[in-house]
């Protein structure tokens, strides 16, 4: 029999949970299954886990196929309605080993959905992991749910309310993977940058991180997920500025440049704090990168508002673009809105993407040059301390960070060789 392979979409969080989970189904003994933990952001990536679902089955029709994941939590009825699959869990359930012992499940509907109300859940317990598998960066995470509610978001509704994990906690986490030979860690959440309204003290994010940079002196990277930079406190800016250690690549929660567009969202920005807050980042340390979620097309866009969202590309000096077509999740109040033709939607889907690659050529084109810490990922593969991906014509050592000069580009990545 075969352990239990594990299939993930989407964030970092669910990276690191996948981790979690495999070493919970080891040790409930399960084999020969399929763990698929979901991703609920967009209504695509809930039908490529479907298709995924359906695939697996006819790969492997012995196996035992289990669905998890926010996709899971927000319509575990969904996937119980799917004939291939025999177990559907909550994302609290799917890390508790006791979840997986059911050498006869699949038989009853009601032995096949283990999904509670995930807002029942007060505290995020911290489940240590040794690593994680054909990584060479390690996610820990720090902070789970989130207590906004922005009108397109489905998320707290698969995660629940904003909780975090003690900082001891994430710092013992933290020493355990460098001890592994880990040279990087990105700290991962929902909402990191909430961390840690609910902790005593209510210390803030850059608190964590400069307790984590002088607790664990041998780590090489510290990297941040998504932020909200309307949370950013003036610790975790002064940690920018002067720690080397954290790396100059932030990505952000923008999803828009309009603010009308951002007051329907619910969001808790407008166009000029995001603006100010590059500016003044940049000032603090120029060689940062940003990246952002732009979401193309939300209900009520007009050209003009749209425009706008273009625009605050360059003027934030956006780097890696993530475009969201908007996509109606069911339940939230945007789904309710008045709804854009979706050819609107993909049009300017496709107008914001070419605007991130000319933005990703200009960078790529300012790098030749330069010399760069890169972290080597696979032989021929890493990423420099800006997160940009970097190829190699020689052999590498996976795990190493080398010193290397940028020679040339492709379209989408840098390539280097090792410094003299």
């Amino acid at each position: 029999m075969s352990k239990p392979d594990i299939i993930t979409f989407g964030c970092r969080l669910n990276a690191y949970e996948s981790e979690v989970m495999r070493h919970e189904a080891a040790k409930a003994g399960l084999e020969n299954a399929v763990i698929f933990n979901t991703c609920a952001v967009t209504a695509e990536a809930t039908r490529q886990a479907r298709q995924a679902i359906r695939r697996a089955r006819k790969e492997n029709p012995e196996a035992r196929i289990i669905v998890t994941g926010c996709a899971a939590q927000t319509t575990p009825e969904m996937f119980a309605e799917m004939p291939e699959v025999d177990l559907v869990l909550g994302n609290q359930e799917k890390l508790d080993a006791s979840n997986y012992r059911f050498p006869d499940f699949g038989v009853g509907a009601e032995e096949r959905v283990k999904v509670n109300d995930i807002m029942s859940v007060r505290e995020t317990a911290l489940h240590m992991i040794d690593g994680f598998s054909e990584r060479t960066r390690a996610f820990v995470q720090i902070q789970n749910g989130c207590d906004h509610r922005c009108t397109f978001c489905i998320i707290p509704f698969g995660r629940g309310n904003s909780r975090s994990v003690a900082a001891g906690e994430a710092v013992e986490q933290i020493r355990r993977l460098v001890a592994n030979g880990y040279s990087e860690i990105v700290l991962s959440g929902v909402d990191i940058t909430s961390w840690v309204a609910d902790l005593p003290g209510r210390p803030r994010l850059g608190n964590l991180v400069r307790r984590i940079l002088k607790a664990v002196p041998e780590l090489k990277r510290l990297r941040l997920s998504s932020i909200d930079s309307i949370e950013a406190d003036d610790d975790l800016m002064r940690a920018i500025a002067e720690e080397d250690r954290l790396m100059p690549h932030l990505h952000l929660s923008l999803q828009a440049g309009d603010d009308m567009i951002l007051k329907r969202m619910k969001r808790r920005h407008l166009r000029d704090h995001s603006i100010a807050f590059c500016e003044e980042v940049r000032r603090l340390r120029p060689d940062i990168v940003f990246g952002a979620d732009i979401i193309a097309g939300f209900p009520t866009e007009t050209e003009t508002m749209f425009e706008n969202s273009l625009k605050i590309v360059e003027e934030c000096g956006l780097t890696f673009l993530h475009v969201f077509p908007f996509s109606a999740r069911p339940g939230t109040p945007a789904a309710r809105m008045p709804q854009l033709p979706k050819p609107i939607i993909q049009a300017r889907a496709r107008a914001l993407r070419e605007k991130g690659k000319e933005r990703l050529d200009t960078f790529l084109k300012h790098e030749i040059g330069a010399l760069r810490s890169i972290l080597i990922e696979t032989e021929t593969m890493g990423r420099t301390e800006h997160f940009a991906s970097v190829k190699f014509a020689q052999r590498m050592s996976a795990g190493a960070i080398i010193r290397a000069k940028v020679t040339g580009r492709g379209a989408d990545h840098l390539e280097a060789s090792l410094a003299a």
